[in-house]
């Protein structure tokens, strides 16, 4: 097998972007030290770092002709920014001046990179009107969310472009409330009922708008996260996305049937294959098999491999600097696993 072949069907590695920590520098070195080519380096996210870091703050901040400031009960649209969109955009700023000095220093530079926002589903379930309730109750604030976030996209990946020039880039749409708002189950502000349905429809539209407007800013590729309880990883596909992530040790036999006609379609899977506490004695050819067997059994050809990342089975902002580090060497591991057991 050539090595043009090779990079095609074999398996590669990411992450899903939350870092532990507080230190933009070391975390930077640490995930392109750890995932160059065929790997895919993201810009890390740390919350430790606190207002502002979090995941709904940070995409807030690229909301154009809206504003939101942190309550007690979370982020609220507001007529004018103040010290907390200040506090994001700070940050956000200070990652991709960051992103810049080690694409700078580096005497060879990773193909690819992946930045990770909020998708519009998640941030209309974490922003809040003045009325204390979550702007999903409102269908005008809906609407206004999805289209000023896919105004900002494009002036964001213009940054990141700037600091990692040729880079081909990848943005990750994380969605962790996408089933919970597709199925009427977020709680309202008083918690005593829940929030209506949002349409099918209007989800996908939203995430239609909002990949193509990353795709007219300079994605290569995007791919939307979900958990994997009711995942709808039809309708994201039908979006335009070109893959899902989704942690694997929840997949039902269902969705492996989904992800295997996404793959014989073309898409990228992201699969969270990597447990962050392994039972005792688990072999990285242990957990290689989690993935082959059930690929093997739908009748996937090994060749179609190459659609596949493999991630940590979670976020690594609970662990120390240290052990996120060691668990992308581990994943860099893995991917050497599966590769050989498919291969040879």
């Amino acid at each position: 097998m050539s090595s043009e072949t090779a990079d095609q069907t074999q398996v590669t590695a990411t992450a899903l972007g939350e870092w532990p920590g507080t230190d933009p520098v070391e975390a930077e070195k640490a995930i392109r030290g750890e995932l160059g080519t065929p790997h895919l380096p993201f810009v890390p996210e740390l919350p430790d770092r606190g207002v502002g870091s979090d995941a709904v703050g940070r995409t807030a901040s690229l909301l154009v002709d809206l504003h939101a400031d942190l309550q007690p009960h979370g982020w609220r649209l507001v007529d004018r920014p103040g010290r907390d969109a200040a506090r994001a955009e700070s940050a956000l700023a200070t990652d991709v001046n960051v992103l810049a000095d080690m694409v700078g220093a580096e005497e060879s530079h990773a193909e690819g990179l992946q930045v990770r926002i909020l998708g519009p589903l998640s941030l209309m379930a974490g922003l809040y009107l003045h009325s204390g309730e979550r702007a999903l109750v409102d269908a005008g604030a809906r609407r206004d969310i999805a289209d000023s976030l896919s105004a900002g996209v494009a002036p964001f990946l213009a940054r990141v472009r700037a600091a990692a020039p040729g880079a081909k880039l990848t943005v990750q749409v994380a969605e962790p409330d996408a089933a919970q708002v597709l199925a009427g189950l977020l709680p309202t502000a008083s918690g005593y009922r829940t929030l209506r349905a949002l349409p099918s429809a209007e989800a996908r539209a939203a995430w239609a708008g909002l990949i193509e407007a990353l795709r007219e800013g300079g994605a290569e590729k995007v791919v939307l996260q979900t958990p994997a309880w009711e995942a709808p990883i039809e309708r994201i596909l039908e979006a335009g996305a070109d893959g899902v992530a989704l942690p694997a040790e929840s997949l039902s036999v269902a969705q492996w049937e989904s992800l295997a006609a996404a793959v014989e379609s073309g898409a990228s899977v992201w699969l969270g294959l990597l447990p962050l506490d392994a039972p005792h004695g688990t072999t990285t050819h242990d957990v290689a098999e989690r993935l082959l067997r059930p690929w093997r059994q739908l009748g996937l050809p090994e060749r179609a491999l190459g659609a596949v990342r493999v991630t940590p089975a979670g976020s690594l902002r609970d662990v120390s600097p240290e052990r996120a580090t060691a668990v992308l060497a581990r994943l860099v591991k893995l991917t050497d696993a599966v590769n050989q057991l498919a291969f040879g």
